[in-house]
This record gives C-alpha cells, sequence and structure tokens, in this order.
C-alpha cells in the first residue's frame, strides 16, 4: 500500500498516521465538548445565571458567531504559518477562551468568552481536515476527513453526557474547565506526532481569496449553513423538550445527549462512505433523509422509547458534514485552507441560525416540539440550493471564475 504524507514531510508508516489522526481527533473532541455541553446544561446555567433558557440559546448562538467570524479570518492570518504551528496556536487559543468561560461573572461575560472560544473552531477543523486528507489515498480521502471529525462526534457520545454530568453534579463551569484541560492535551499530542515539515508550502492569503471567489464554493457553504440548520434547532432544545414534553427526570438529559452523539457517530461514518463512492450526489440523499427524520420528530417526543430513537436519527444528520467537506476541497482549488475552514463557519451559521428559529417559533407559542417541522423546512432549503449547484457543476463555464477551469468530481 502506497503510504501518504503532507509535502515536504518524510514518508509515514501507517501507525504514525494513525497516531496524527488521533492527535487530531483529540481536538475535535474538545471543541464538540465545548460546543454542544452548554446545551445539555441549558436549564442549569439559566438558573445559576438568572436568565430564561432562550437566553442560553443566545450565548450558543454567541459561540457559532464567533466560528462564522474567526474560520476566515484565523484561516487567512494563518495562511503562511507551517500547520502543526498553527494548529497548536488555534488549540491554545481555545484553551484560554473555555477558561475563560468558566469564570465568567455574569450573562455578557459568558456571551463574550464564548464569542471568543468559537474563534478558533473552524480554522483548527479546517487545517486538520488538509493535513488528514494529504496522508490519504485520492479515493479515500472523506474517509480519512471523517475520520478526524471522529473526534467531534466521539464528543458528542462520550465528552457531551459526561460533561453534562460533572455541570449537573459540580457545576456547569468545570465543564468548561475540562473543555480547557482537552485542548492543552491537543496541544502537546499534536507537538508530539505531526512531524514537522521543512519544505511544507505556506498559502498565499491573497491567492486563496480569488480562488474563494466561485459560486461552486458558496452554494457549498450555503448548503451547510441551512440545511444543517434543522439538527441544531432540534438539538439545542432538546433538554427542556426532554422535560416538559416527554415528562422525563433530568437525569434522563445525558441518556438523550449519548444516544444523539451515537446517532453521529453512524451519521459520520455513513457520510465519508457516501462520498467516496457517490460523490457530489451524497449530499442530496442525506439531505432528503434529514427531511423525514425531522418531519417525524414531533410526532416521538411523548414517549422515552420512542424519543431516543428519534433522537439517534437526528444525530445521523451529520453525514453531511464530511461530504460537504471534501467536495469544498475538491472546488475550491487553490483556496483549499479558507475553503476547508469556511465549511465550519457555514456550519456554525447553522448552529445560530437553528436556535434562533426555533426560539422564534418556541417564543410564538408553537411548543417545543415545533423544532422538528422548522428543522424540516430548512432542510428542503438546502436540497433547493443542492440543485442549484448539480445544474452548475454541468456548466462549467458558469461555475468557475473567469479564466480558470473546472474539473468535474
Amino acid at each position: 500500500m502506497t503510504e501518504h504524507a503532507p509535502a515536504g514531510t518524510p514518508q509515514l508508516s501507517a501507525r504514525a498516521i494513525l497516531l496524527i489522526e488521533l492527535a487530531l481527533a483529540m481536538g475535535g473532541f474538545g471543541i464538540g465538548t465545548g460546543e454542544f455541553t452548554i446545551m445539555g446544561l441549558m436549564p442549569n446555567v439559566a438558573q445559576d445565571l438568572n436568565i430564561s433558557e432562550p437566553q442560553v440559546g443566545h450565548v450558543i448562538s454567541t459561540y457559532a458567531l464567533g466560528v462564522v467570524v474567526g474560520a476566515p479570518l484565523l484561516a487567512i492570518l494563518g495562511a503562511r504559518l507551517p500547520r502543526r504551528i498553527l494548529l497548536m496556536l488555534l488549540m491554545l487559543f481555545f484553551a484560554a477562551g473555555n477558561f475563560a468561560s468558566a469564570l465568567a461573572s455574569d450573562y455578557h461575560a459568558l456571551m463574550l468568552y464564548r464569542f471568543i472560544a468559537g474563534l478558533p473552531h473552524g480554522a483548527y477543523f479546517g487545517v486538520a481536515s488538509l493535513v488528514a486528507a494529504s496522508m490519504a489515498p485520492p479515493d479515500k480521502r472523506a474517509n480519512a476527513v471523517s475520520r478526524v471529525m471522529t473526534g467531534l462526534t466521539v464528543a458528542i457520545l462520550v465528552g457531551n453526557p459526561l460533561a453534562t454530568w460533572l455541570g449537573q453534579w459540580l457545576s456547569w463551569r468545570s465543564a468548561f474547565a475540562l473543555v480547557g484541560a482537552i485542548a492543552l492535551l491537543t496541544v502537546a499530542l499534536v507537538f508530539i506526532y505531526l512531524p514537522v515539515s521543512r519544505h511544507e508550502e505556506t498559502s498565499n492569503p491573497i491567492r486563496e481569496l480569488r480562488a474563494f471567489n466561485q459560486p461552486q464554493v458558496w452554494l457549498a457553504l450555503a448548503i451547510s449553513a441551512i440545511g444543517f440548520a434543522g439538527m441544531f434547532c432540534v438539538f439545542s432544545y432538546l433538554a427542556p423538550t426532554l422535560l416538559e414534553v416527554t415528562g422525563v427526570h433530568e437525569n434522563w438529559i445525558p441518556f438523550g445527549l449519548a444516544a444523539f452523539g451515537l446517532g453521529t457517530i453512524v451519521g459520520n461514518i455513513a457520510g465519508g462512505w457516501l462520498f467516496d463512492r457517490l460523490k457530489f450526489k451524497s449530499v442530496a440523499l442525506v439531505l432528503l433523509w434529514s427531511t423525514a427524520v425531522l418531519l417525524l420528530f414531533p410526532m416521538s417526543v411523548h414517549s422515552l422509547w420512542t424519543i431516543l430513537p428519534a433522537i439517534f436519527a437526528v444525530g445521523t444528520m451529520v453525514a453531511l458534514s464530511p461530504p460537504l467537506q471534501t467536495h469544498l476541497m475538491d472546488v475550491a482549488t487553490e483556496a483549499q485552507t479558507l475553503a476547508a475552514a469556511s465549511n465550519h463557519a457555514a456550519f456554525n451559521i447553522a448552529n445560530a441560525l437553528g436556535p434562533w428559529l426555533g426560539g422564534l417559533a418556541i417564543g410564538a407559542g408553537l411548543g417545543w416540539t415545533v423544532t422538528g417541522y422548522v428543522g424540516a423546512v430548512t432542510a428542503i432549503l438546502g436540497l433547493l440550493i443542492f440543485f442549484q449547484a448539480w445544474k452548475l457543476q454541468g456548466n462549467p463555464a458558469q461555475s468557475a471564475p473567469a479564466g480558470q477551469a473546472v474539473t468535474e468530481h
């Protein structure tokens, strides 16, 4: 088997590649735990800071806004840095934001610190995805990306319930302190296992910005921003839905989060497998599945034994991530770093849009279960954007900047 390595590094053994992927996935584990833990601790944060649960939803959206701002900005600012150094700096930044969140004195301070913690999120995943793809054969890149993203999904399965339990037992603040410690561990693992690349080609920020500006890139980002919103719409209000509609004790919330996490692991693996076989068409398949899952969710919420499988199914919607991430790396040509990071910015526009739309519908008196119907509408909109992208893909002259050829993927 031919072994692959980032440009300019020595040939790596299978064991070395595995250790690098595990180091990168640890960062995803920390980011996933930090991003989603507050959703499971929504009632605890609201009570401690004397605010409403929809206001905690605004804290979630503020973190997502930090990702949206930070992903392209830090990708451009760090474009000339070696990827190894950039990954470690981003994780140190993330650690600082989470330690600060643990010390937040009030609602507004928590909003600010969550915004700061979100800034390095997208750039880290973008650079980590590029490193993983560079070590894989061309027909297995999506699987390599999905393996790094497994850290995020394992966080939802294990890290999030664990942090939620820790937050209920001690304080929600301890959950963010734990995330900061995981980020520092990631810095150490990247330093140890990702080799120095003495001849690595660094990106050119101006060239990346020019190559980034093409319809296929923007349409892929729009699919991520709109099509993913339904998953976050349901997941953000999962804890109050379990308490208020299903009528279970708060001790069941970690089990609901674990069901969602298990679904994301299955969906993440399935998404990489689908793209390596169906390419861009896999995106449409996942969006159709997402629409069906979200429409069925409101019917499942009145019993614990039906809502848990439904939560699992909502988690599988993360299958959209590896196909879109890899498709972006295909169509972005010389804007690899910026496009890979911006996918996570778009993902977190969805993370902001979903809770916001759900909060509007809940605030209008439509009940906690309306999140499924709101989410289904966003999945359908994502599917419509996909069809426009698919149409342009068949017309290379329209899907690339002037003077630039496009290779069909």
